[in-house]
């Protein structure tokens, strides 16, 4: 989770994920770690800037061939 999305947005000031939302994105973790679990797998969790954890967790796993991720599209008025 990317603590800057509890930041205003640059529009308008409205956070980026309210209340109702950020509740609705950890329910929807919760069940993702829950069924990963069930097939034998994990999901990794982590609250920080996402260029920062994410090197943070290659250097603890050590053997990491692939990492894939998205952008987020920003909203150009």
């Amino acid at each position: 989770f990317d603590p800057r999305h509890q930041l205003g947005t640059h529009c308008h000031g409205f956070p980026k994920t309210g209340p109702h939302r950020l509740r609705f994105l950890l329910e929807s973790v919760k069940d993702l770690r829950e069924t990963l679990k069930k097939r034998g797998s994990t999901l990794v969790v982590r609250k920080g800037k996402p260029e920062d954890v994410v090197c943070d967790l290659i250097t603890q796993l050590g053997s990491v061939r692939a990492v894939v991720f998205h952008e987020e599209v920003r909203e150009i008025l």
